[in-house]
């Protein structure tokens, strides 16, 4: 379509050049030509060379510039369409795609069959999941460009993604019978099997299995041919095709377990000597393959689970396996089968320390003596088995007889760390990961591991440089691995931060995660044009559902739990101005006391001024290395806009605390509703709020997931109290709605007749009675003592570490007296003497010369004491 504003020839052809010049990144010779435009007096406003030289600033990093340039084209040319996608480019670089696609529309309101805009906008559409709008923009460019690939696929894939399998598989179908295929490459091939997937999807698994069996010999992908029959056969009930072809994978690959499932479901055997049979014939088939031989532990009871067991971890503990007990851990959850496995580990030891056999029987048939590393990992799997059981002290025996019997396996370290961490002592912990990470400088893994421990223990410098040794030089690891995203990392010092009540910089490392996962989100813009192009059609529509879910991810869900918790806890309790804190300090004091807090804040500014010093340059180095990276990577699309800087001391003061929390909380609503905590993390934002409507719809979806979980009835009694004080000021339309729940949630009772409920119910369960006495306690202060008495007089012996430290903190909310404290924690460090939480400052510098004085015996002795018929293990 002509311009709104059209040019002489001369300026005409200069304006052209311009395009060519954007295209071929040349931008300094466009912005030269631009100006040859515009310092004509008759063309110093013409709109569309203004908006080209608007994107080109872009392109060049002068935003605010390119901007203006643009904002004022288009004000001088409102029917350009040029004007208006320039104008959609310079928003979509920055991200804002719901103003791009409005540039788009009205750019083409004055030029409706312009290919490269109609391109643009179904890049964003899909972006934004616009699925409707992409449809019908990808039937224009269907109906203007008949003849490309992309069109076609791209308005058959709308179709799909919309849920009308139908009329994407005739597009499909009508696209592939129009190709005149010579030699059947890879593109024809993902076509054929993007096509079997949409008719699958559609429920037609006899088209499906059609469609396969007609265009297997085109497909090249056969493992995904196979893969998809086996499927098939199994929906349609053809059950003797789908073991042959079930058995064919598995000689493909023996160690995939849901092939032996798969297998299993289609010779329709349920009962347990027919599945072990099977599972003896693979056995007999492939000799090495592990699957074979663990999978029939799930299914065996009895007789016959103690003789597969028995060889299983014969073989293992012979061959040295170090993740043995990490195979078995899925049995521990029945306990006649764990009982059953630490009588054979137990009896293993005590015979290979006699007679170097696994059994008596062994020794009486004359069979070969077993390796000397037998008995380490004998050692080594009983030393895990009593630390999953949480007996830490028997673990501990058996983790110290492994290691005087081998001082040089990595493993054994890690795992007598791991021990020390589940018993509650992350400083210990720290310790034998330190000496594991020394044993081995080189190994990432035992270096992440030490440093997640070191956060663990709040050692966040520590963490730091341990992880330094693997990341970028010249750059500060932290910075380095935010840049890598490494959000185990990120997540961790996030959570060791709230411990350590430094709200910022926990919130800096939540909003750091969060924006890994946008950047993810908005990484997928680069893969519409891509899989299009490659035809990798079945991964692009994996791509496409995975990001609709991507904050379902675990990290995000741990970060993003922090930064609520943290939000609440600032709405709850506002961090003083960081001016008023030190006037409040100053105010009153002694000249004495005075002076010393003069010479402490003397000290703190030196430091402050420092570590300022220190991040100045940091910060110098990353524009520098920010500048030259723009530099190499300076093209039309910038994608990067800068993001406002992350500082501690402002997100620890935020002006609407809640209303950051909400935007940490609504992804998990939409995507991690199947946790009970969102609910609850929602019903306490919410309750700060007074939002009656959307508490009571927490509590309902909290009820639907565990209606017994201690939290929800907390939940519940404060409902139920802010229900009965705000009943008569309500909204009538509100009152309502609660009135109609009423009878579901409390079936009639008043707050008092629900806590005596649950305390009845739930008489065995610390956890559930320390919710109680908190509400207790909250409506009546008189009840304090009844309230502390009722958690505080357990029987601590069925209860876990975290149950009784969640109690010992709540202590403080409860306002106990420091002796009912004191008498509390010193019952607890006799169920758990190595839980730091327990143990005062005293116990602690004790525990500490202790282990000091041991490590030096150790270093004394240069070596340590071997069975005389083993050898040390060198690892």
């Amino acid at each position: 379509m002509p311009s709104s504003d059209p040019l002489p020839p001369k300026e005409s052809a200069l304006f052209r050049k311009i395009l060519k010049c954007y295209e071929m990144k040349q931008y300094k010779n466009g912005l030269k030509l631009a100006k040859m435009i515009l310092t004509n007096p008759k063309f110093t406003e013409h709109g569309e060379t203004l908006a080209m030289k608007g994107l080109t600033l872009n392109c060049l990093g002068r935003k605010e510039e390119a901007y203006e340039h643009v904002k004022r084209g288009l004000r001088n040319d409102l029917k350009s369409h040029v004007c208006w996608h320039v104008y959609g480019i310079l928003q979509r670089t920055d991200k804002k795609y719901d103003e791009a696609i409005k540039c788009y529309r009205n750019a083409l309101k004055w030029d409706k069959d312009n290919i490269q805009i109609l391109r643009d906008l179904s890049l964003l559409q899909i972006q934004m999941r616009d699925l409707e709008g992409y449809r019908d923009t990808r039937y224009q460019l269907f109906k203007l460009r008949p003849s490309q690939h992309a069109s076609w696929i791209g308005f058959a894939m709308s179709y799909h993604l919309l849920g009308d399998y139908d009329t994407a598989c005739d597009i499909l179908e009508s696209f592939r019978d129009s190709q005149t295929v010579e030699s059947h490459d890879y593109k024809h091939s993902e076509l054929l099997l993007y096509q079997n997937q949409v008719i699958k999807e559609s429920g037609n698994y006899l088209r499906a299995m059609q469609h396969l069996e007609k265009f297997e010999p085109e497909i090249l992908d056969k493992l995904a041919v196979k893969e998809t029959k086996g499927d098939l056969c199994l929906k349609l009930e053809r059950f003797a095709d789908a073991v042959e072809i079930y058995k064919d994978l598995i000689k493909r690959n023996p160690e995939n377990t849901l092939y032996y499932k798969k297998l299993i479901e289609s010779r329709r055997i349920t009962k347990e000597d027919e599945i072990l049979a099977l599972y003896r014939e693979m056995q007999q088939e492939y000799p090495r393959a592990i699957c074979p031989k663990r999978l029939p532990l799930d299914v065996a009871k009895g007789k016959t689970f103690h003789e597969l067991i028995d060889t299983y971890l014969r073989q293992n503990i012979r061959k040295g396996v170090p993740p043995l007990f990490v195979s078995l851990r899925s049995l521990y959850k029945d306990k006649e089968k764990v009982a059953v496995i630490a009588q054979l580990v137990e009896s293993y030891v005590e015979n290979l320390k006699v007679s170097g056999h696994f059994s008596a029987g062994d020794k009486e048939k004359n069979a070969e003596r077993e390796p000397a590393s037998a008995l380490l990992w004998s050692l080594y799997f009983l030393a895990q088995h009593f630390d999953f059981l949480r007996e830490t002290e028997v673990a501990l025996k058996y983790i110290d007889a492994a290691i005087e019997h081998t001082p040089t396996l990595i493993e054994l370290f890690v795992t007598k760390g791991r021990i020390f961490k589940h018993a509650g002592d992350t400083e210990t912990a720290v310790y034998w990961l330190n000496e594991a990470q020394s044993l081995d400088t080189a190994d990432r893994y035992i270096n992440s591991k030490c440093a997640k421990y070191m956060l663990r223990a709040n050692q966040l410098k520590e963490a730091e440089e341990i992880c330094a040794k693997f990341t970028r030089e010249g750059v500060s690891a932290m910075e380095n691995l935010n840049e890598m995203q490494c959000m185990w990392f990120q997540t961790e010092c996030a959570l060791a931060y709230k411990r350590m009540e430094k709200y910022g910089d926990a919130l800096k490392k939540c909003h750091e995660v969060e924006r890994h996962f946008a950047e993810i989100i908005e990484d997928q813009f680069d893969f519409h044009t891509y899989c299009m192009r490659k035809m990798t059609l079945r991964s692009y529509v994996g791509l496409l559902r995975l990001e609709d879910v991507l904050r379902r991810h675990p990290f995000y869900f741990k970060a993003a739990k922090c930064a609520i918790e943290v939000y609440i806890r600032l709405f709850d309790k506002p961090l003083p101005a960081e001016s008023s804190s030190e006037d409040i300090d100053s105010e009153n004091l002694p000249p004495s006391e005075l002076k010393k807090l003069r010479n402490k804040q003397r000290k703190a500014k030196k430091k402050a001024e420092l570590e300022s010093a220190q991040q100045q340059q940091a910060q110098v180095k990353k524009e520098q290395h920010n500048k030259s990276r723009q530099a190499q990577n300076a093209d039309g699309d910038p994608e990067a806009p800068q993001l406002d800087e992350l500082i501690p001391d402002k997100l620890a003061r935020p002006e609407k605390p809640l209303e950051k929390a909400i935007e940490f909380l609504k992804p998990l609503q939409l995507l991690a509703k199947d946790r009970i905590e969102t609910h609850l993390m929602s019903f306490e934002i919410y309750y700060r709020k007074n939002k009656l409507l959307l508490m009571l719809q927490a509590v309902k979806r909290a009820m639907r997931i565990d209606p017994e979980h201690p939290g929800v009835y907390s939940c519940l009694l404060r409902y139920h109290d802010i229900l009965d004080k705000q009943q008569a000021e309500m909204d009538p339309n509100v009152k309502t709605v609660i009135d109609a729940e009423r009878k579901n949630l409390f079936n009639g009772c008043t707050a008092k007749q629900l806590a005596e409920q649950f305390t009845k119910k739930h008489a065995g369960s610390m956890e559930h009675l320390l919710e109680t006495a908190k509400w207790m306690y909250s409506t009546d202060k008189t009840k304090r003592k009844e309230a502390i008495d009722k958690i505080t007089s357990f029987n601590l012996e069925k209860q876990t570490l975290e149950s009784c430290a969640k109690v010992y903190e709540n202590l403080k909310y409860l306002d106990a007296t420091e002796q009912e404290s004191n008498n509390y924690r010193i019952e607890c460090q006799k169920r758990f003497p190595y839980a730091l939480i327990f143990q005062t400052a005293r116990d602690k510098a004790v525990n500490k010369a202790l282990a000091a004085e041991a490590e030096s015996k150790n270093h004394v002795s240069e070596h340590h004491e071997v069975n005389s018929d083993s050898n040390p293990v060198i690892a």
